[in-house]
């Protein structure tokens, strides 16, 4: 029996029935063949730029009877169509790389595409990326695994270029009515409160003025949510 954690299964229940998934840098493959096994894709697809990982990929495939993965090798999504792609998951990368892998593909500005992207690192970066690229954000939900917090970010295309600040770029779409939404925001703070420490008699007033701003909009998150 194919288990996932929790972080996939979470990704997993995002995912419109109905559609084709692509499951983008793979390594394993347990996402794509637990999408498969369960009957409720139009076709399941998943890549990886090296050989090794899509071989593991297919021994797991082969293992759970999820033969019907279409395995690709592939940079990003270069050798897959776009009726392949209904849904994208591009998961466990960092955020700069999830951005290029979405620049390069040309077919991906497609408003019928849903994107469904979960970065390891430079989640702010991604945010950029998607408001200055028409990306709108729709929904954000937190996990975590081995001790760290991500997000779980669904976006869509609509060609509208959105305006953020650095707290904006912070906090996402995250709702904030949950343990975990805490433990990020608390992480955030302690993270600008050493921020505003360092910048303390500095001559970069900007900057200065910028984290303690941010961090001001911080606590008042917490204050207004959690009630501390």
């Amino acid at each position: 029996m194919l288990n996932l954690s929790e972080r996939l299964s979470i990704i997993a229940g995002k995912i419109q029935a109905g559609k084709s998934v692509c499951d983008v840098g793979t390594d394993h493959g347990y996402l794509p063949a637990y999408l498969y096994l369960s009957g409720k894709y139009k076709k399941v697809t998943a890549t990886d730029i090296r050989q090794k990982p899509l071989e593991n990929a297919k021994s797991n495939c082969k293992r759970f009877n999820a033969n019907g993965v279409d395995l690709v090798l592939c940079d990003g999504l270069s050798g897959v169509k776009r009726e392949d792609a209904d849904t994208v998951i591009i998961a466990g990368m960092g955020g700069e790389v999830i951005s290029k892998i979405i620049t390069d593909c040309t077919f991906l500005p497609d408003r019928d595409i849903n994107l469904i992207l979960q970065p390891m690192t430079a989640i702010h970066k991604l945010r950029r990326f998607l408001n200055e690229n028409g990306y709108l954000i729709t929904e954000e939900t937190p996990v975590k695994e081995k001790g760290k917090i991500y997000s779980i970010i669904c976006a869509k295309y609509d060609g509208i270029k959105r305006e953020f600040d650095e707290f904006s770029l912070l906090v996402g779409a995250l709702k904030f009515d949950n343990a975990l939404s805490k433990e990020y925001l608390e992480k955030q703070i302690r993270i600008y409160s050493k921020r505003v420490q360092l910048l303390d008699g500095s001559c970069n007033k900007g900057a200065q003025n910028s984290s303690n701003e941010v961090l001001c909009k911080l606590n008042k998150l917490l204050e207004e949510n959690y009630g501390a």
